[in-house]
């Protein structure tokens, strides 16, 4: 069972940030889903683009919370932040705002050291790009990391269960695909690597 925030009455805030087509809104809706299993009774999910096109940056919001939620104002400080295309990073106000002790997860290659980031926060990083290449999660030769870096989201914040994240999924997807994605999700849970901070 997935360890809970120690304070339960707290209204979990999360930013997701990537590209067009890459499907950040798709897995926050997929992560709101799971917490919804587990119980959580306020779970919300915002976008905050327009009419941009495919590969143009993208981001969306989302909290969760064990009671309803009646915030619908944007996220300003979220508690993690997510990003699924690390290219982002050199985007003025990726990280803006998260909070003291939170969370930076990155789909990325490198180590969360060698990001650079020197923040009162936490990160980890998975390359779930290179996952979903060897499993042919693309569409229009664009590869779509969102369900992938579930994985590492899910195995450093452990904000909800891993079972409750495939769950969702299984009401989601169907077939071949559900199974890659899947196996998407366990490999990248899998290599995810993290620096932890003392707060």
């Amino acid at each position: 069972m997935t360890e809970k925030p120690a304070d339960t009455q707290k209204i979990l805030e999360l930013k997701w940030h990537g590209r067009g087509g890459q499907g950040a809104l798709t897995a926050a809706k997929i992560l709101a889903q799971a917490a919804f299993l587990e119980g959580y009774r306020g779970v919300t999910v915002a976008p905050a683009f327009g009419a941009e096109r495919r590969g143009a940056p993208v981001s969306a919001s989302g909290r969760i919370a064990s009671t309803p939620i009646k915030t619908i104002s944007p996220v300003e400080n979220p508690d993690i932040v997510v990003v699924l295309d690390h290219t982002l990073l050199k985007c003025k106000g990726v990280t803006s705002g998260l909070v003291k002790g939170g969370w930076l997860v990155v789909n990325s290659w490198q180590d969360p050291r060698e990001l650079g980031f020197n923040g009162s926060f936490n990160v980890a990083t998975a390359d779930a790009t290179k996952i979903c290449r060897e499993l042919g999660l693309s569409l229009a030769g664009l590869t779509i990391p969102n369900t992938a870096i579930l994985g590492a989201l899910v195995r450093a914040t452990r904000i909800v269960n891993l079972t409750s994240v495939e769950e969702t999924m299984k009401r989601i997807f169907h077939g071949d695909t559900l199974t890659t994605n899947l196996s998407a999700v366990e490999k990248t849970y899998e290599i995810t690597r993290i620096e932890s901070i003392s707060i």
